[in-house]
C-alpha cells in the first residue's frame, strides 16, 4: 500500500511516496522530528543521512545546503529507491543515494554531521556500527546525532567513543548529539 505525505519541516514543504515495508510509511516519525528540530543546516556542511528510510532527512538537508552536499544510505532496496524518487519529487535529484549496509558501500569521509534514527527495536550491532564507523568519517568539529527512544547504551557508547555526548528530550525521544573532537575514540580498547 502506498501513500503520499505533505509536510513542511523547517520552513521547506516536503512530499515523499512511502510504501508498506519501510519505517513510518504513513507519517513523518515524531523522533526523526525532534532530531531535526536540534540540527541547524549550514552552507558549508556535508550531510550524511545514515539509514535515510524514504528520505526525509537527507532530502530537507538537500534541500537547505543543496543536494551536492548530501550522501543518502540505506540497506534495503525499497528505502533507496523511494528516496530517490522522492529526491526527483523534491526537486533535489542530484543528491547521492546508495544501498549500503551501514558505512560498507560508502567510501565518502568528510562530513560535518551524520543524522540517524537508527533500530533501535533490534539489539545495538547496527548502532555500534554506525556510532564507531561514523566517527571515523567525520571532520575534526564534526557532529553525529541520533534520537532513539533508550537513553543509557547511547549516552555511553557515544560517550566512549566521542568523549563526551549531548542529550536533549523532545517529545518523549532522546536526541544525542556527539562532536569530534580528536582522530582518536575517547577510550582506547584493551588489547586482549
Amino acid at each position: 500500500m502506498s501513500h503520499l505525505i505533505e509536510t513542511t519541516i523547517k520552513g521547506v514543504n516536503l512530499k515523499f511516496e512511502t510504501q508498506s515495508g519501510v519505517f513510518s510509511p504513513s507519517y513523518v516519525d515524531k523522533g526523526t522530528l525532534a532530531m531535526l528540530a536540534l540540527v541547524d543546516f549550514e552552507e558549508e556542511d556535508k550531510v550524511l543521512d545514515l539509514g535515510c528510510g524514504y528520505g526525509i532527512v537527507g532530502i530537507l538537508a538537500a534541500k537547505l545546503i543543496g543536494p551536492e552536499n548530501v550522501v543518502m544510505i540505506d540497506k534495503d532496496t525499497l528505502a533507496v529507491d523511494l528516496s530517490q524518487k522522492n529526491a526527483v519529487l523534491n526537486g533535489v535529484s542530484e543528491v547521492s543515494v546508495l544501498q549500503s549496509d551501514g558505512f560498507s558501500q560508502l567510501s565518502d569521509t568528510g562530513f560535518t554531521k551524520i543524522l540517524s534514527n537508527p533500530p533501535y527495536h533490534e539489539d545495538f550491532s547496527v548502532a555500534k556500527n554506525f556510532i564507531e564507523k561514523g566517527f571515523n568519517r567525520l571532520v575534526l568539529g564534526g557532529k553525529m546525532y541520533m534520537v532513539t527512544k533508550r537513553k543509557e547504551w547511547y549516552r555511553n557508547k557515544m560517550n566512549s567513543i566521542f568523549g563526551g555526548v549531548r542529550l536533549q528530550e523532545v517529545d518523549g525521544y532522546y536526541v544525542f548529539c556527539a562532536e569530534k573532537r580528536s582522530n582518536d575514540y575517547a577510550k582506547k580498547r584493551k588489547k586482549v
